[in-house]
């Protein structure tokens, strides 16, 4: 299915455009298989980032994708048993409820051939970011391993989306679903990391004398290998005297009158060693300051860690941050003028943003292919605004009808797809006015 020619054909919607003539983004309404099938020789690696939130098959979704499977529906209900008293069809194979014999095949089957486009248009460097819950997580994973290979798989993230837990779960209250992120090539990926949080910066609570603020940290090594035999190279000797303020490095060890001989010494009282080599403390002197330390009773030699030019925080595997909360996606939605039961649970744009921090370029094509309400569009948008960046999106969407009865087709919104392409109309809008 993913290498099978494409009989469909894009056909370009000026009327529902906004600046048609100048964007270089598309909202592509359409089975996402065939547009990515559509795409993928004019964008054959040049995608940056790859964000999906798929249907997380909880046995109440309905696939309403097109998909291949080993055995037809007719053999396949032959040998199910699944019958009522007269002979019919227990259920429709096409709602994949978990009663249906094929019920994890089904989903595997629908986002399979979807992965394999996905990864030729990535970028060597490129990364793809896939949303799930514990329902599918094992199987989705597994995907990934086998698609782009088991080497490339970067991580998966405990999102926690909903800290006070599922109240209606069973046994365990729910708090995070997952994200997994996978590499086109782990050996090329340009992988970020977040600005600290207050919670750190408050640590650098110092003053230079040019204002610049900075923190304290022990130049001892700790953990393995910290002893002096270790890296007899990293021991050496500081001198400073209390009066002059004289201080420097040196490997010997000398009695001079004035002067405090400090060493790397662990709180066993072994000798240990610095973490900086003695070159490097030469160089950089004036960033090392001698301190005495009442509760062990000896001299140290603290470095200054400046806030200004710190790295940027490697992110851990459990996001517990604000914006990555279910009810701010909710709250992103509203804001933009949204009955909040027109379209349930959309993803926070803070849980996209992230994701792009880690992964992508100013310049980087970012392409959603389940876009659902079009979070991944905003996200693009509002990021582009704040860093100065000129990200552009790809969005796909299955243009799934909403249901008569639905709040959504009550608002004047017969399918997803009309939700998602206002939703992009009035954020573009938002974000020019501010």
């Amino acid at each position: 299915m993913a290498n099978a020619p494409s009989n469909m054909t894009l056909r370009p919607c000026r009327a529902e455009s906004v600046n048609f003539d100048s964007t270089a983004n598309l909202y592509i309404e359409g089975d996402n298989l065939e547009a990515l099938k559509l795409i993928r020789e004019t964008y054959y690696n040049h995608v940056q980032v790859v964000y999906i939130d798929p249907p997380y098959n909880t046995g109440s979704d309905s696939l309403v994708y097109d998909d291949d499977f080993v055995s037809s529906e007719s053999d396949f209900s032959n040998i199910s048993g699944r019958y009522d008293a007269e002979g019919h069809i227990m259920y429709d194979i096409r709602a994949n409820n978990d009663n249906n014999g094929r019920f994890h095949t089904d989903w595997l089957n629908m986002l399979y051939p979807r992965l394999k486009v996905a990864k030729d248009v990535l970028s060597e460097s490129g990364v793809l970011f896939m949303s799930i819950d514990e329902h599918e997580i094992a199987n989705a994973k597994k995907l990934c391993e086998d698609i782009f290979g088991i080497d490339n798989i970067i991580g998966v993230i405990a999102n926690i989306n909903n800290p006070k837990g599922r109240s209606d779960d069973k046994f365990i209250a729910t708090a995070h679903e997952y994200i997994i992120a996978v590499a086109k090539n782990i050996n090329s990926v340009l992988w970020g990391g977040f600005e600290p949080t207050e919670e750190i910066t408050k640590r650098y609570n110092k003053t230079d004398d040019k204002g610049k603020r900075y923190r304290e940290i022990d130049l001892r090594k700790t953990g393995e290998n910290d002893l002096r035999e270790d890296r007899p190279n990293l021991f050496y000797y500081f001198y400073y005297n209390e009066r002059t303020k004289e201080f420097y490095p040196s490997r010997e060890l000398e009695a001079k009158d004035g002067f405090i001989a400090i060493k790397p010494q662990r709180e066993d009282g072994k000798e240990g060693n610095w973490r900086w080599g003695m070159e490097t403390a030469q160089k950089q002197i004036t960033d090392l300051v001698p301190k005495f330390m009442p509760a062990r009773k000896v001299w140290g030699v603290m470095q200054k860690d400046y806030l200004d030019g710190r790295a940027l925080v490697k992110p851990t595997s459990s996001w517990t941050f604000k914006d990555v909360n279910s009810e701010r996606g909710t709250e992103d939605f509203i804001k933009l003028g949204f009955d909040k039961r027109v379209f349930p649970k959309p993803k926070p744009i803070g849980t996209i943003n992230r994701c792009l921090l880690l992964a992508s370029l100013k310049d980087a094509i970012v392409i959603d292919f389940f876009s659902g309400s079009a979070t991944t569009a905003q996200a693009v948008m509002s990021l582009n605004a704040e860093d100065g960046g000129n990200r552009r999106f790809i969005m796909m969407q299955l243009p799934e009808e909403t249901g008569k009865d639905s709040d959504a087709y009550k608002a004047g919104y017969k399918n997803i797809c009309e939700i998602g392409k206002e939703r992009i109309r009035r954020a573009g809008a938002q974000i020019l006015r501010s």
